[in-house]
């Protein structure tokens, strides 16, 4: 993955200002962002998936510009081939599993209908050992399996990188050890690229291939970066 990323956004609440500045070139499979909350990390990762515009700068992933101020382009989320896995999941409640998975190959706004087979979807179910639990609806689900629910949805689509916003931070200590290995496995194995928003050190030394920490809107390189990669704050 090539992410070329050079952003800058202001925020204002009340007498409070936030100001972010990530600049980030990488070649990376893993890049890790390390911070605290309020540091920025979400709005990074949002600006990346089309969710917020910058004021200024660009985005560019695999060499296409997904984002550039001064050229007016911004290209709308379902363009950018991304997919992004919100920290709390963001399923439908109203829709089961099967149907939640199934919901970015349906055309429009309609919901999948519960009856409805696919064969990518029938993947990601057994992928993610979600079969027996098809016609369950999230509120039905373990933390674990819903995640894997959020995870199955986001690669139903085949994505050209995978977004992660704090993906374990809702989990117990021992069933977030249990989906990192997972998580670790999958990716090695299908090799989709991924961004990953962290407050924890143990996320950074599991997936961290490039990792950076990100204070009061800015990024700094920590720990060993891949050798292909670049930054600068």
């Amino acid at each position: 993955m090539q992410l070329d990323l050079d952003i800058r956004k202001t925020l204002n609440a009340g007498r409070r200002t936030f100001s972010l500045h990530v600049r980030l070139r990488s070649n990376s499979q893993r890049i890790v962002i390390v911070g605290p909350s309020g540091s920025g990390k979400s709005l990074t990762l949002k600006a990346i998936a089309g969710l917020l515009r910058p004021d200024a700068g660009h985005i560019r992933l695999n060499g296409q510009v997904l984002f550039d101020a001064a050229a007016g382009i911004h290209l709308p989320p379902q363009a950018r081939e991304v997919a992004y896995v919100f920290q709390d999941y963001a399923l439908f409640p109203h829709l089961t599993v099967r149907q939640n998975i199934a919901f970015p190959l349906t055309p429009g706004w309609f919901n999948p209908g519960s009856r409805h087979r696919d064969e990518t979807v029938e993947y990601w179910l057994a992928a993610f050992r979600l079969r027996a639990l098809a016609d369950q609806f999230p509120c039905e689900l373990s933390g674990g399996q819903r995640q894997r629910t959020a995870l199955a949805r986001a690669l139903v689509s085949r994505p050209r990188a995978l977004l992660l916003d704090e993906p374990f931070s809702a989990l117990d200590p021992m069933l977030r050890a249990t989906m990192r290995n997972e998580l670790d496995e999958l990716q090695l194995r299908l090799q989709v690229p991924m961004v990953l928003i962290t407050h924890d050190p143990e996320d950074a030394a599991v997936f961290g291939e490039h990792v950076l920490n990100l204070q009061d809107g800015r990024l700094e390189p920590i720990g060993t970066a891949h050798p292909m990669a670049e930054w600068a704050t």
